[in-house]
């Protein structure tokens, strides 16, 4: 039964993500940088850490997604359907709104109501974070990554005098 949810909500998400990148990211333009220029970065970068994500799991790029794969770097969320959900209830928590990310976190907790107690975790968390949901990752590719989650996290960095 759990299949069949999910078929569904991959069937609603493989529909309307085309839609999405159309409406709602029509000013935004795809990153000039290819999954193989981010493995060329340095090794703890945030470009070079995102091009390992993409090879480890076998995934390509989207256009105009490309935030949405650090934003699975950055907060630790997993790539499982649920876990995607529970990125959309961190991303509310951390002040992202917009049509698409409330539909997704209605028909996630309307289809997978199982996994309620994770999501409002997930909301927490993205409420504890700094705001990063609107940031251009494709600036920061060069920067250190543990630096920058860090900072999302609110974490001191030391300083060494």
């Amino acid at each position: 039964m759990k299949k069949n949810r999910i078929r569904f909500l991959l069937f609603v998400y493989d529909n309307t993500q085309r839609l999405y990148r159309r409406y709602f990211k029509k000013k935004k333009r795809q990153w000039a940088f290819s999954q193989q220029q981010l493995l060329a970065f340095e090794e703890d970068t945030l470009g070079r850490k995102l091009g390992e994500f993409y090879k480890k799991h076998g995934f390509t790029m989207i256009p105009k997604m490309e935030n949405h794969d650090v934003h699975h770097l950055l907060t630790d969320c997993g790539t499982r359907f649920e876990e995607e959900i529970a990125m959309q209830f961190l991303l509310l928590g951390n002040g992202k709104m917009n049509a698409h990310l409330l539909a997704a976190i209605f028909l996630g907790s309307l289809i997978l109501p199982e996994y309620f107690k994770i999501y409002i975790q997930a909301y927490k968390k993205g409420k504890r974070m700094r705001p990063f949901y609107y940031w251009d990752f494709e600036k920061l590719l060069a920067h250190n990554f543990d630096n920058i989650r860090d900072f999302v996290y609110q974490k001191q960095t030391p300083v060494f005098y």
